[in-house]
């Protein structure tokens, strides 16, 4: 599924119902949507979003300032933890940088849950360049929130 339409598959089911929890939490994400990050595919503990790399995200020297990468490592990781419905945020998050991006790549963050248990959950995200070459490696854990009363 590309950009940020949304499928009427499973629309139904609690597949769907994650799905749509996702989309929803990433249409209100002001600071993700405001850096140009694009939601590609969010479902079962899984996720895609991808930013190109603009000249304001760029550091001293001419690369991809890590915070930046981090951010959409982030977003992949938040899309991929909510795509089961229930309101989940991050515990931490740990970033290993691989190699630089430049100013026009287009990074595109790969999310995938390892494993859930209880209220909590790990998730790999690897971010590569349009040319495929891995620029960093990030692993998240995610804590569900409790249900709200009323």
């Amino acid at each position: 599924m590309g950009g940020t339409g949304r499928s009427s598959i499973d629309g139904g089911t609690a597949e769907g119902a994650g799905r749509d929890a996702a989309y929803a939490m990433f249409a209100a994400d002001v600071a993700s949507r405001g850096l140009g990050i694009e939601l590609v595919e969010a479902a079962g503990g899984a996720a895609v979003a991808r930013m190109r790399v603009t000249g304001a995200m760029v550091n001293g020297h001419a690369i991809a300032h890590g915070g930046f990468v981090f951010l959409l490592a982030d977003t992949a990781f938040a899309l991929a933890c909510n795509s089961h419905g229930p309101a989940t945020v991050a515990a931490s998050g740990e970033i290993s940088f691989v190699r630089p991006a430049h100013e026009g790549d287009l990074l595109t963050a790969h999310a995938t849950e390892r494993t859930r248990y209880g209220r909590s959950g790990i998730y790999d995200v690897t971010v590569t360049r349009d040319d495929g070459a891995v620029v960093a490696e990030f692993r998240g854990r995610s804590r569900t929130l409790p249900p709200t009363a009323g």
